[in-house]
């Protein structure tokens, strides 16, 4: 934390007084709950294509063919109002997923984009409809770029934690050591092809972290597993950025080579998108990131921890049972655009079809118990662990990061310190990220604020791979 050792704990008791629809402090998201119909399970796992009848499977369970309408996800337009693409629908693990996609079938780079906590894909708006513009590029080049909702976020669906179906796809089923959980795929007994987990420890020892200051520290520990086994964690969302690879992006090169994918994460984003390197690195050959989260209220970073998380996890108690109703009061056009001016440093940027886009989707039932879940998750990876990690294929996937040094959320020094962050066997100084660029003038979202620069900026990496 930046100040006293009660920081973290005033923020997650500020955040029963916010609506957050901007990218990813944790301590400024709270979302409204309505009634709204929860889309049912489905007991086929299939893709709709707003743009085709052709049905694919998913996770080989079963195919079938089914109307191109996205009616399986109630309140949800036919297409985005921010990008006017179609909302498609991944059926991943009994779930609906929405995702959008411009740019040609073939393309000379694939991307997907990996939004930060309660926004959705409508916030790379700028992004979809303008990297093919070129913004000083190769005008030869072409661009297939996806954006998807991921599990809790947006139009995709929004289980309770204690719903069959969520615990099912919880990607950290099958990861830890003490714990007999069987990860989907084996329980499925899907594609041999695919990499098996290997069990690890879910506490970690003397990891080396950041300050906001951008000195050093040890963790003495760091808790990986999701307090309320929530399947709402960077494992799950990793998995799901995965299989995304393999049933979308890779079925629709209609029998070319398959692509290798370029992961742009902002925010939160970025340990989805770090996990799935991990995971399985021959599917990526990079990772743009905006803007990096630290997760102020992780467990490793709350100071004198085990005085100050007992209070941290009763207030968060307190915001699952009775923070709902409070939501609902918060859910309005002027809140959202009065929140959204703490991390934007370009208001100008703010507009009503932004606002728009990202409220509608947080109506939905089942939001705010995404959040309190989220709010609760003091654990789980964080950006220097996963970057120092002996696994990481820092010569395969290069990692860029570019950040707004008016971000008040993402400490400049802590950003800035990436650059020194080395692996065990690698000599001090060398690091896995290659590339650190602060811009001027902009603050947690420069992809929405100062779309142009950032825009050029990633054209410039794609070139370097």
């Amino acid at each position: 934390a930046k100040s006293g050792p009660l920081k973290p704990t005033m923020k997650l008791v500020r955040v029963t007084f916010l609506l957050s629809l901007a990218a990813s402090q944790v301590s400024a998201f709270t979302i409204p709950s309505s009634p709204h119909t929860t889309p049912s399970a489905h007991k086929t796992c299939h893709r709709v294509r707003s743009s085709s009848l052709q049905s694919t499977v998913v996770d080989n369970v079963s195919s079938t063919t089914t109307s191109s309408s996205n009616n399986s996800i109630p309140q949800m337009p036919s297409h985005s109002p921010a990008t006017k693409l179609p909302n498609q629908i991944y059926k991943w693990r009994n779930h609906n997923i929405r995702y959008q996609v411009s740019g040609p079938e073939n393309a000379d780079h694939t991307l997907l984009l990996v939004h930060g906590l309660f926004v959705n894909s409508d916030h790379w708006r700028r992004m979809l409809t303008g990297l093919n513009n070129n913004n000083g590029g190769d005008e030869e080049k072409t661009y297939r770029v996806y954006a998807l909702d991921l599990l809790g976020s947006g139009w995709s669906d929004k289980p309770n934690r204690n719903e069959m179906r969520a615990k099912l796809a919880d990607g950290e089923n099958g990861r830890f050591l003490d714990c007999d959980s069987v990860c989907y795929r084996e329980q499925q007994q899907q594609s041999a092809a695919r990499p098996k987990k290997i069990r690890s420890s879910s506490t970690l020892n003397n990891v080396a972290l950041g300050t906001a200051s951008g000195g050093n520290r040890i963790a003495s520990v760091l808790q990986l597993r999701h307090p309320l086994k929530s399947p709402y964690n960077f494992y799950t969302w990793a998995e799901q950025l995965t299989d995304f690879c393999h049933d979308v992006i890779h079925a629709d090169a209609n029998g070319t080579s398959k692509p290798k994918v370029t992961l742009v994460a902002n925010s939160i984003g970025t340990m989805s998108s770090l996990q799935s390197v991990l995971d399985e690195p021959n599917l990526f050959n990079g990772v743009f990131v905006i803007n990096p989260n630290f997760r102020e209220l992780h467990m490793a970073e709350v100071p004198l921890s085990p005085l100050t998380m007992p209070l941290v996890r009763q207030i968060q108690s307190l915001l699952r049972s009775n923070g709902h109703g409070l939501f609902k009061s918060l859910a309005t056009p002027s809140t959202v655009t009065a929140i959204l001016k703490e991390p934007y440093k370009v208001t100008e940027a703010i507009d009503e079809e932004l606002v728009s886009v990202l409220l509608d989707p947080l109506l939905t039932k089942g939001a705010d118990d995404v959040v309190f879940d989220t709010l609760s998750y003091s654990a789980g990876p964080l950006p220097e662990q996963q970057l120092s990690s002996p696994i990481f294929p820092k010569e395969s996937c290069p990692v860029w990061v570019a950040y707004g040094k008016d971000d008040p959320w993402t400490p400049e020094q802590r950003v800035e310190k990436l650059k020194t962050i080395g692996r065990p066997q690698d000599k001090f100084g060398e690091s896995t990220v290659e590339r650190i660029i602060g811009l001027e003038g902009v603050g947690h979202c420069p992809h929405d604020e100062s779309p142009d620069v950032v825009n050029a900026l990633l054209l410039e990496f794609l070139d370097r791979l």
